[in-house]
């Protein structure tokens, strides 16, 4: 063990993703990524679509597809409220790359009642899903 443990808490609309103690956790801020390690200034922060890394307290790196959401950083204890995360080796690959092409699709058709913004924002989360699975 190389950094002294903190609790972190993963949680979704769904389920509680990860509630353990780590000894770092990185995630994807809206303005820049970052991470945290024990006794850790407060924060709290947007996170983007991104890939989220905990390394545990032996040293084992877990990764996670995250489609944004907040982290709260506060008296040695992490909470990250996500819409969505994933740990990489639980991602359908091939659910990701339907949902990538479908996104591709919606995008080059450009019909007039199709909302652009959601299906690039459908084509980067598709993306980084299928890039977190294969760091895994």
């Amino acid at each position: 063990m190389s950094e002294k443990p903190f609790h972190l808490d993963i949680v979704t609309p769904r389920k509680v993703v990860l509630s353990a103690e780590v000894s770092s956790f990185s995630a994807p801020g809206v303005v820049g990524g970052f991470q945290v390690l024990k006794s850790h200034a407060p924060l709290l922060s947007s996170i983007a679509v991104g890939e989220v890394k905990v390394i545990d307290q032996n040293g084992t790196e877990s990764r996670y597809a995250t489609s944004g959401g907040f982290v709260e950083v506060r008296e040695n204890k992490v909470v990250m409220l996500a819409e969505t995360a994933e740990r990489a080796d639980e991602i359908d690959v091939k659910r990701a790359e339907s949902a990538r092409t479908r996104a591709e699709k919606r995008i080059s058709e450009k019909s007039p009642e199709m909302n652009l913004e959601r299906a690039r924002v459908a084509l980067l989360r598709a993306v980084n899903r299928i890039r977190v699975a294969q760091r895994k």
